[in-house]
C-alpha cells in the first residue's frame, strides 16, 4: 500500500510541476481504482495529503523564473482556505454515489472545454 501511495504521489507531483494539475483530477480516481478507497475517503486523503508539499518547490522554480504573481497567489491562496473549508463541510453530507458523479462530471466538462474550445 505504502509503495502505491509513493507512486500515486510521485505520478500526481510530476503532473502538478509539468502542467499544473494532480491533486484531486490525479490523486482521488488513483485512490478509488487502485487502493479501492471510497470518495470520500479519497477526497480527505488527498486534502490532507497535498496541505503540507501542495507543490512548494514546484511553485519556487515558477517563482525563481519570474513566472509567479505573488499577489494574485495570496489572493487564491486566502479564497482556497475559505472554499476547501467551505466544500468540505458540504461534501461530507453529500452521498457517496452522487458525489462521484458530481466529480466525473466536473472533470469531463473540464476535459470537453480544454479539447475542443479551447
Amino acid at each position: 500500500m505504502a509503495a502505491i501511495g509513493i507512486g500515486i504521489g510521485l505520478f500526481a507531483g510530476i503532473l502538478s510541476g509539468l502542467i499544473g494539475i494532480g491533486g484531486g483530477i490525479v490523486m482521488v480516481p488513483a485512490l478509488v481504482l487502485l487502493l479501492g478507497y471510497d470518495q470520500h475517503l479519497s477526497q480527505g486523503t488527498t486534502l490532507a495529503a497535498m496541505v503540507p508539499p501542495i507543490g512548494i518547490l514546484a511553485a519556487f522554480e515558477y517563482y525563481r523564473c519570474e513566472h509567479v504573481n505573488v499577489l494574485v497567489a495570496c489572493c487564491i491562496a486566502g479564497g482556497f482556505i475559505l472554499g476547501g473549508f467551505l466544500g468540505a463541510k458540504i461534501a461530507i453530507n453529500i452521498p457517496e454515489d452522487i458525489l462521484k458523479k458530481v466529480f466525473g462530471s466536473v472533470l469531463m466538462v473540464i476535459a470537453v472545454k480544454m479539447i475542443f474550445f479551447d
